[in-house]
């Protein structure tokens, strides 16, 4: 285990963040962006910007750090998709700074929840575990996802593809399909927003925030050069929608909807190809994530809500990867107690009854 040192972000390095993030061990995340931040920032999170330094000298992670005080217990930390690490032997190291900054700075957090990007595995559990780190449910809808990789040409990339995934590329530009890349109009936005929901209508079961969380996400990530939505058409209307992000040289397919009984086979497809490789050529993306899909074990479960998510991602690519997820590092054990057995479910049930939002 490395020793590491935690301290706040300088303005300096706050006003530099996403270059600073993108240069992390594991190049970052776009759920610890800038825009990401001010996001969150209007719906009920204070951003916290930490630098973790290793005490040998190597190489620092910054990380975003979403704080919300619950009352009568004092604050509660979401070290989200974070800490980035370049190997979980580090993340004890970083948990204890975390300790010492809090109990340094008497900032009165009593739990930080951390959710590495580490593949899960029983070596990296067992570390996990041995540093006193709770294994709680996960909140992010990849901690098992499709990732594809984009470090090499288009032909190679598409010659990559699962068959069937690239057989429908193939066919849909036979018959004509069209991709295009839409600016982010009121219109626009609202044309998404709709083909979002009918996801949710389906076996998926996708609960949607409202539509000014995902208009103001969607604003904040392309005004930072970062985001850009695509739409394929029938009968003149939208039938297909993605909103993708590039965030250093990671791509992510953020959000996505269709219309159902299209006449029109492999645009969804077409879309995903269209934007990944406009991606690989804009942004020297090396790898895409498809952003959810059911565990590696179970993507033959049609009972799974994600099955038919899973289906649609993996026709591109078999790498399924699945994260060791969000575990609680506990600063005062008998206010977690309160939390873990009845005040964070007061607490999420309240926030949801106020505001019509998820509480993370």
């Amino acid at each position: 285990m490395r020793d590491f040192t935690a301290r706040f972000a300088t303005d300096q390095e706050i006003a530099d963040w996403d270059a600073r993030v993108t240069a992390n061990p594991h190049g970052g995340n776009m759920l610890q962006s800038a825009s990401f931040a001010e996001v969150k920032a209007e719906h009920g999170w204070r951003p916290r910007h930490l630098v973790h330094e290793p005490v040998d000298g190597g190489q620092a992670s910054c990380n975003l750090v979403l704080e919300k005080r619950v009352p009568g217990l004092g604050r509660l930390w979401y070290m989200i998709k974070g800490p980035d690490v370049a190997t979980v032997e580090d993340i004890p190291g970083i948990a204890e700074a975390n300790a010492r900054l809090v109990a340094e700075q008497r900032l009165d957090v009593f739990a930080i929840k951390i959710e590495p990007d580490v593949p899960d595995s029983d070596h990296a559990r067992g570390v996990l575990a041995r540093a006193d780190l709770k294994k709680s449910f996960n909140i992010q809808p990849n901690d098992s996802t499709a990732v594809l990789a984009t470090d090499a040409d288009e032909e190679t990339v598409l010659k990559s593809l699962h068959s069937r995934g690239r057989n429908a590329v193939r066919r849909a530009l036979r018959e004509g399909c069209t991709v295009e890349r839409v600016e982010l109009t009121e219109k626009n936005m609202r044309s998404m927003y709709s083909l979002m929901d009918t996801v949710g209508q389906g076996a998926a079961n996708i609960d949607l925030r409202s539509y000014e969380y995902y208009a103001a996400f969607w604003t904040a990530f392309e005004r930072a050069g970062q985001g850009r939505m695509y739409f394929t058409y029938e009968d003149g209307e939208p039938s297909v929608g993605a909103y993708v992000i590039a965030y250093g040289r990671k791509g992510t397919y953020k959000d996505g909807g269709s219309k159902p009984r299209r006449r029109q086979y492999g645009d969804s497809h077409l879309l995903q190809w269209t934007a990944i490789t406009d991606l690989m050529r804009d942004h020297g993306i090396v790898e895409y994530d498809f952003c959810g899909t059911p565990p590696s074990d179970q993507l033959k479960n049609k009972e799974h809500p994600y099955y038919g998510l899973g289906l649609f991602k993996t026709s591109f690519t078999k790498s399924v990867i699945d994260w060791v997820g969000v575990h609680d590092q506990v600063l005062s054990p008998a206010r977690y107690v309160v939390w873990n057995t009845a005040a964070e479910k007061v607490a999420r049930q309240l926030w949801v009854r106020r505001t019509g939002q998820p509480f993370y």
